[in-house]
């Protein structure tokens, strides 16, 4: 294979150096992509007419309710074996350090999020603050369903900057060479779920801006969880897999994970079928 006829990927994982540290290209993804999420969600209680207070926690449960989610999912879901053997690597899972040996360690970052484990924990936190806020809880997780495609999209970004889950080998002219990884072409498949989560996020906004009144029936919700995993499902074909027993398996561990949250996208899609939200607003 010419790998003159690919594309080069081989980016610094930090965009600002600062000492032995910096601002890495893979926290500013996360992070603008929780703070384009934050102020799409500041808009839609202010323009359903929630009272401010009532927005102001939402972010802190969710912040935090992700970030654990996404971390323990995947400590648990695909490397328990490492994470688990040793003390040391439990402290893995909570500080940003990876132990060299014995009591050596760096620093590495937050490395080794998943996306499912992230749903789970948005759930469980949505859940909370729904306990505690009042809010009718289909109303909170359409907004959700609004904002979380361009958030998932800047994790994705995040990802191909990190030259991490890779794809297949292919020969496709737009293939990427990860020469952080091998000289072999690839398919970007963080790039292809970028790409496919942008065209959610807008193509279900433009079904809310015609049906606004459908907030609150799980609508927007089910939309977007469904499209996601779905497109999730069939893009994890391209894909190499993230850990050697997903070998054995007649699915990986994406697709496996991803079913149970298509089934409840598509019930929430159905569920929502002649219904109207009242105005009732809590």
């Amino acid at each position: 294979m010419n790998p003159l006829l690919y594309i080069p990927w081989q980016p610094d994982e930090y965009l600002l150096r600062i000492g032995s540290g910096g601002v890495r290209w893979y926290g500013l993804c996360w992070a603008m992509g929780l703070a384009g999420g934050y102020l799409l969600m500041q808009w839609l209680y202010k323009r359903h007419k929630y009272p401010r207070e009532k927005f102001e926690p939402l972010f802190l449960y969710v912040f935090v309710s992700i970030i654990i989610g996404a971390r323990l999912g995947h400590c648990l879901f695909y490397e328990p074996d490492y994470y688990f053997s040793s003390f040391q690597h439990i402290i893995e899972i909570v500080l940003p350090i990876r132990y060299i040996s014995g009591w050596e360690w760096k620093y590495v970052g937050l490395q080794g999020l998943a996306s499912h484990g992230g749903v789970a924990g948005l759930l469980i936190g949505v859940w909370m603050y729904i306990s505690r806020s009042g809010m009718k809880p289909w109303v909170v997780l359409d907004f959700f369903g609004l904002c979380s495609c361009i958030t998932g999209a800047f994790i994705r970004l995040g990802n191909l900057m990190n030259s991490e889950i890779i794809g297949k080998v292919t020969d496709v002219p737009w293939a990427f060479i990860f020469y952080d990884v091998d000289t072999y072409p690839r398919h970007p498949g963080q790039l292809y779920e970028a790409l496919a989560y942008t065209v959610f996020f807008f193509l279900i906004f433009a079904i809310y801006l015609k049906r606004p009144e459908k907030v609150g029936t799980g609508l927007y919700f089910g939309l977007c969880v469904s499209s996601v995993f779905i497109f999730r499902f069939f893009i994890e074909y391209t894909k190499e897999i993230q850990v050697a027993f997903e070998a054995g398996l007649p699915f990986d561990m994406g697709q496996l994970l991803s079913l149970p949250l298509i089934a409840f996208g598509l019930y929430s899609v159905f569920r929502s079928r002649g219904k109207i939200e009242p105005e009732s607003k809590i």
